[in-house]
């Protein structure tokens, strides 16, 4: 996943969960956050982050914060990539459900009872519904999710408990947006039920992955998997 007309700013503040302000060049801008978490430990007063531009267009805002540097660390914290960077990492041929055969069908979105789930996808006879969940939480190189209380998370594992109990493939995958975390863990102390969930949905036949990302300024791929410890 790749973005255009990426430029460097800094952070100043977040009146809203929609919108931060930012200074290029010293010059006050506007920005779109792509992400409604909360987000805290990442937007911090100087950060440096980058934006990407969209210079002709009629939107409000012509900036989307992308990326934000936590320390040394680059994290991308756009809440609407990690479903691409899975869905193109399937589609170009990379196994990373671990299954017998190749896939041979796969699309963006598919509704199951509910709920609308991330990717479905068909390999030889199996049905796959995928959720993934994008992760930006990171304390001393473990990985958490999720930074905030997420009834919705737990409805999704709920359905896909039910889509497995009636002959699909089932996963959840954690896009942990940075690179070279020592591994992935449920944030308890945020959201217990939700770590309990997940817990419930491997025992019930649920398969539960995570997977690094590569990160650049305008760049993120899904990388290597990660160990989890729920």
């Amino acid at each position: 996943m790749e973005y255009k007309n990426i430029v460097p700013a800094v952070f100043k503040k977040r009146p809203n969960r929609f919108i931060a302000e930012c200074v290029i060049d010293n010059e006050n801008v506007i920005v779109h956050v792509k992400n409604t978490g909360r987000c805290r430990e990442l937007l911090t007063n100087n950060a440096n982050v980058f934006l990407e531009y969209f210079p002709d267009t009629l939107r409000k805002t012509k900036y989307d914060l992308i990326s934000v540097y936590k320390g040394e660390r680059l994290i991308n914290m756009d809440s609407q990539v990690p479903n691409k960077v899975v869905y193109e990492a399937i589609n170009s041929g990379r196994n990373i459900l671990s299954l017998n055969n190749p896939v041979t069908y796969i699309k963006m979105e598919q509704k199951y009872k509910q709920s609308r789930f991330d990717i479905y996808a068909e390999s030889n006879n199996n049905k796959i519904f995928i959720e993934v969940k994008g992760v930006t939480l990171e304390d001393n190189n473990i990985a958490m999710f999720p930074d905030a209380p997420t009834e919705r998370g737990i409805k999704h594992i709920r359905e896909l408990i039910d889509a497995y109990e009636n002959g699909y493939m089932a996963y959840i995958i954690f896009v942990i947006q940075m690179e070279k975390v020592k591994y992935f863990t449920p944030n308890y102390k945020t959201h217990k039920e939700f770590g309990e969930a997940l817990q419930y949905a491997l025992s019930k036949g649920v398969k539960i992955l995570a997977y690094d990302c590569l990160i650049s300024k305008d760049s993120i791929i899904l990388n290597n998997q990660v160990d989890i410890k729920l």
